[in-house]
């Protein structure tokens, strides 16, 4: 049994419809809002006929503040299995018309060749046999994800903004098997909880997709699953939705070697020399030497867990003051693992001043944070409109979430110059 992804990667432009706004602890809908019998009635029959198999007995389609939604319509208990989509009834980029696909080389991802999947399929209209599920995707003007104005113009046969529309639709609602990418009907109108463990699996022997209940679920209580661990910047770029608590949310800060220090071409040197491997952010973005991600301190008094140590080996590095301060650190590598200034210094002033480099930037940024979530104008706000009021919201919570992190460091940081002095 395959665990299914949700796609990841450079220029993904994931959405989900703005179904999910889940605080840390769980404020889901409770009570099954409604089931609009002659949109969404006969959506499961018709996917049902579709496979060949039933696909669920105990799940049923209906409309909760965050929109459409699967909810449990009997109970639910931890394990049990509550749908199951047989690979016949998945589209994949083998459903690309055979004239099609002999036009396209093997230069196109998978992601395109699905994205042109959903343009021919919406093209053919009422006579698409998928046009049940093609109808129900969400419109252009419904989808959030930030990444979605700066695609460019790939194909010049076909409009861009159709293009950006089904590929957008692909990366934020398709998952990741051995069969490459593919969209799963009914599947994909489960939303996302942070605090889920249920992910959409894959049997290749049976051929078919399911998801495992992870914990008991009431009758008309909506079912959540997880669509990974994703911080707010991830979960807003690419699927267009943020939490007001994530306990995944991460900080990326840059920091480099001023360059009035004199000692600028020693130090970029030394760094260069033992560069560490470029790392790839969850979008697939290369991060640079100067870049550094840190991650919620959950103490301040423990030992820093969320600050890179890549990040205060940096910070020692700056704070040197002669080539053979850099060269005692380059020696001392050399004697461990190779990794530089990954211990602390000696000179327990030189080690505080390290910190105090990191801790007087990241307050700065805290300012700088604080500023711009000022500056945001209240949601509440009659003069802004429902569209408009959603993304700002996404913006606070961004802003406050990274916030959040940046104050942990400080804190931290803070309180490990307090032990040295």
């Amino acid at each position: 049994m395959l665990v299914g992804a949700r796609l990841t990667g450079a220029w993904c432009f994931r959405h989900r419809h703005p179904h999910c706004a889940k605080a840390k602890l769980t404020f889901s809908s409770k009570v099954l809002h409604s089931i609009d019998d002659e949109y969404d009635g006969d959506f499961l029959p018709w996917l049902e006929r579709k496979a060949g198999v039933e696909i669920s007995s105990v799940l049923s389609i209906g409309k909760s503040a965050y929109g459409r939604s699967l909810f449990a319509s009997e109970k639910l208990r931890t394990g049990d299995c509550i749908l199951k989509v047989p690979y016949a009834a998945q589209l994949t980029p083998d459903n690309l018309h055979p004239k099609i696909k002999s036009l396209l080389g093997d230069e196109i991802s998978n992601v395109a060749k699905l994205a042109i999947v959903i343009l021919f399929e919406q093209k053919m209209g009422k006579d698409s046999e998928w046009a049940p599920y093609i109808s129900r995707l969400p419109q252009l003007e419904e989808m959030h994800n930030t990444a979605l104005e700066c695609f460019p113009e790939v194909f010049d046969h076909i409009k861009l903004k159709d293009f950006m529309h089904a590929y957008a639709l692909v990366e934020s609602r398709a998952w990741r098997s051995t069969k490459g990418e593919s969209l799963i009907p009914f599947a994909d109108f489960l939303n996302h909880d942070g605090l889920s463990e249920a992910v959409v699996l894959h049997d290749e022997d049976k051929q078919l997709s399911e998801v495992i209940a992870d914990r008991d679920f009431a009758p008309k209580e909506e079912v959540w699953i997880t669509y990974g661990k994703f911080s707010n910047s991830t979960l807003l770029l690419d699927f267009g939705f943020s939490l007001p608590y994530n306990s995944h949310d991460e900080v990326q800060i840059q920091i480099k070697v001023p360059d009035h220090d004199p000692l600028l071409e020693v130090k970029l040197e030394v760094l260069q020399s033992h560069c560490l491997p470029r790392a790839r952010d969850v979008n697939g973005f290369k991060s640079s030497n100067d870049s550094f991600t840190i991650k919620e301190v959950r103490s301040a008094r423990g030992r820093g867990k969320g600050l890179p140590q890549s990040l205060r080996a940096f910070a020692r590095v700056l704070c040197c003051t002669s080539p053979q301060e850099l060269c005692d650190l380059a020696t001392e590598a050399a004697q461990n693992d190779g990794r530089l200034a990954r211990r602390p210094f000696r000179n327990s002033r030189q080690e505080i001043l390290a910190h105090q480099i990191l801790l007087s930037h990241i307050i700065q940024l805290t300012k700088e944070y604080s500023a711009s979530i000022e500056s945001l104008e209240p949601v509440t706000s009659p003069s802004i409109c429902k569209r408009l009021a959603f993304r700002k919201q996404m913006a606070r919570d961004l802003l406050i979430g990274e916030l959040r992190i940046l104050k942990s460091a400080s804190a931290w940081l803070e309180n490990y110059c307090a032990t040295l002095a």
